[in-house]
Formats: structure tokens, C-alpha cells, sequence
């Protein structure tokens, strides 16, 4: 056996040890708006400390699939689901789980960085607890935890009373990232991160994100394959609100199994 055959086969038995007992794991998950069904029958697993990323045109169900993942969709109007999504073999629609504590298990970060303007960067750190009524004795610490883990520690210890919003669009999203691991989530969810980020900012989120799956298991959405490509131990493909592949990442684009994955990843649609 070569090297090079030794390095895959080593891989290939790591990808089945990581998901024989997954952090998540979805079963046949659907969701509707009202009468509209944007996700249907979606099952698959979310591997403990990987990085998992979604990938598929607009209007796939890919936001809808990761609000699922926390319940943040029920928060709409008109919306639900069925199915099942278990975390640490839970399923987390169960009646008696509180939605709340559930979202402090499983954080999101947002598309467009949304730090509370009218709170300094210290505050918008604490803001999380604050909001679950935790106040905790070592806040000092806590905030130079969670923005060393976000990155953003050495550009911002000597201006923590500054506004949030006077930071830059990519330390905005960094601090959103540090609000949320203020909360120490055990996964971490991530709708489009880096969308409205220039490419020096996109580069720092996804260094991030390499050093954060190291702890947490991370679930990107992302409507960018290179990077997916970059970032990502798994990528699952949906499509019109089907999950069409799911597996790792270097054989999703490499050696897709389905003909719409490859006409997808070869940009002949979407």
C-alpha cells in the first residue's frame, strides 16, 4: 500500500468512526411555511467536532434545514416540522425540552452580523447570558475567553468599552461568534457567515472555523463551493428541499455518486 493509499484509508476510517456516533442526527426531517413543504424527508447525521457544510442553490431549504437544528424555525409564523433531530441521541422536539436552553446548546450565527449597537464590545459578549438571566462572577474572563476563541481579542482588549457597531464588518462577525461561544454551545450553527465579508475578512472566519471544530461541531451554510472545499469535513447537497448526497467533502467533489451533485458543483446550474 502506498503513502498516499495508507493516508486515504486512514481517512476513509476516520470519516466512519466520527459518524457511527454523531453529535446530531436528523430523521426524515420536513418543514413547511403554511402549506408550502421546503424540506421533505431529510435524513443524516452531523458528526461530533466536524465541520459540516450545507451546500445547494436558493430557495434548497438550506437556512430552513440549519433553523431546524435549534428550533428557530418554529419561531415563525405559519411554520413547522416532523421528524426527528436528535442531539446526543435526544430528539430535541420532544415535549418537556425548553427551547431556550436548547439554543444555548446549539448557538447560530447569522448571515448579516448583528452586534446590539448601543452595547460596548464587552457587552455584546455578556449579552447571551444576560438574556438567559446567567450572571456570571469572572465576566473578565469570560469575555477574554470567548474573544480569544473568536480571534478577535488582540484587535479589540484596549477599546472592550467601544460600540459593537464601530467595528468593522468582519470584527462585527467575529464578535456575533463570541456572543454565541459566551454561551459555551456544544454546536455551533452558521448561516452564510461570510457573505457580507470582503476576502481578507472571509479568510479570518474561515481560519475560525478550523480552530473551532477542534471543540465544537460546526454546521456552515455557505452558497460558495471553494468554500465548502476549504472548510468542511462533510457537505451535504440539497436540492428543492431533498437531501440528494451527503458524505466527505473531498469525495462530494471529487467523485459525486449523484448527476446533480456534479452538475451543481460544475456550475451547470444554480
Amino acid at each position: 500500500m502506498t503513502r498516499v493509499d495508507r493516508q486515504r484509508a486512514e481517512s476513509e476510517a476516520g470519516s466512519s468512526d466520527a459518524l457511527a456516533s454523531p453529535k446530531m442526527r436528523v430523521e426524515d426531517l420536513r418543514a413547511w411555511f403554511g402549506r408550502s413543504e421546503v424540506l421533505r424527508g431529510i435524513t443524516m447525521p452531523v458528526a461530533e467536532r466536524r465541520s459540516t457544510a450545507i451546500i445547494g442553490p436558493s430557495g434548497c431549504g438550506k437556512s430552513t434545514f440549519i433553523r431546524c437544528l435549534n428550533r428557530m424555525h418554529e419561531v415563525v409564523r405559519g411554520a413547522r416540522t416532523s421528524g426527528r433531530v436528535l442531539l446526543d441521541g435526544e430528539d430535541i422536539y420532544e415535549d418537556g425540552v425548553n427551547p431556550v436552553r436548547l439554543r444555548q446548546l446549539v448557538g447560530m450565527v447569522f448571515q448579516k452580523p448583528n452586534p446590539f449597537p448601543m452595547m460596548s464590545i464587552r457587552e455584546n459578549v455578556l449579552a447571551g447570558l444576560r438574556l438567559q438571566g446567567i450572571r456570571p462572577k469572572n465576566r473578565d474572563d469570560l469575555v477574554e475567553r470567548a474573544l480569544r476563541q473568536a480571534a478577535l481579542w488582540d484587535e479589540v482588549k484596549d477599546v472592550l468599552d467601544r460600540s459593537g457597531s464601530s467595528l468593522s464588518g468582519g470584527q462585527q462577525q467575529r464578535l456575533c461568534i463570541a456572543r454565541a461561544l459566551a454561551l459555551e454551545p456544544e454546536v455551533l450553527l452558521m448561516d452564510e457567515p461570510c457573505s457580507a465579508l470582503d476576502p481578507i475578512a472571509t479568510a479570518k472566519i474561515e481560519d475560525l472555523i478550523h480552530e473551532l471544530r477542534k471543540q465544537y461541531t460546526v454546521v456552515i451554510v455557505t452558497h460558495n463551493m471553494q468554500q465548502a472545499s476549504r472548510v468542511a469535513d462533510y457537505t451535504a447537497f440539497l436540492y428543492l428541499g431533498e437531501l440528494v448526497e451527503f458524505g466527505r467533502t473531498d469525495r462530494i467533489f471529487t467523485s459525486p455518486s449523484d448527476p446533480r451533485t456534479e452538475a451543481y458543483i460544475t456550475g451547470r446550474f444554480g
